[in-house]
């Protein structure tokens, strides 16, 4: 039987609520009060068997990075299953500079793939800790927002927050 934690803390971009595992480790994480719809971004498998409310680690980071600590998120401990290319996937989204996003074609190459551009996008929208593996980092080719399953007015925030154009 695995137990998680969730949390629901305010943002200027709406209610974020957080997943943890037993260990503290964001499994899910997204901005939204809906706990179905953060299970949902879980395979079935990986889903957790009982949820109670409580704290995590990962709100205070969270909340830090919503008052200008925008590296605070990088050390939240986040635990992901999929496949190898996923995983990798997954590992080098963390390591995308703040206010460098890359695109699509970009972050396939990367990850030693050019030509997977679409393998690249998936692995973006498989990505389940949002925020804290910050697939928000990636755009189409020539700026553009893409996708984001949290709604593109929280992307263009989040990138904009990034770039130092806003503040709290």
């Amino acid at each position: 039987m695995s137990t998680a934690t969730i949390q629901t803390i305010d943002t200027p971009d709406g209610a974020f609520m957080i997943l943890s595992d037993e260990a503290g480790r964001v499994m899910s994480s997204g901005w939204t009060d809906d706990l179905d719809r953060l299970l949902g971004r879980l395979r079935l498998q990986d889903r957790p068997t009982a949820v109670s409310p409580g704290e995590t680690d990962a709100a205070e980071a969270a909340l830090a990075y919503y008052d200008g600590e925008l590296s605070a998120i990088d050390a939240v401990e986040v635990v992901q299953h999929g496949t190898p290319m996923q995983l990798t996937g997954w590992s080098a989204l963390r390591e995308i500079a703040l206010g460098q996003p890359l695109t699509y074609a970009q972050f396939a190459t990367h990850l030693g793939s050019p030509q997977a551009v679409r393998a690249a996008a998936s692995i973006c929208a498989r990505n389940a800790p949002a925020l804290f593996v910050p697939c928000h980092r990636v755009l189409r080719t020539g700026g553009a927002l893409g996708g984001f399953a949290w709604g593109l007015e929280v992307k263009r925030s989040l990138l904009d927050r990034e770039a130092g154009l806003l503040v709290g």
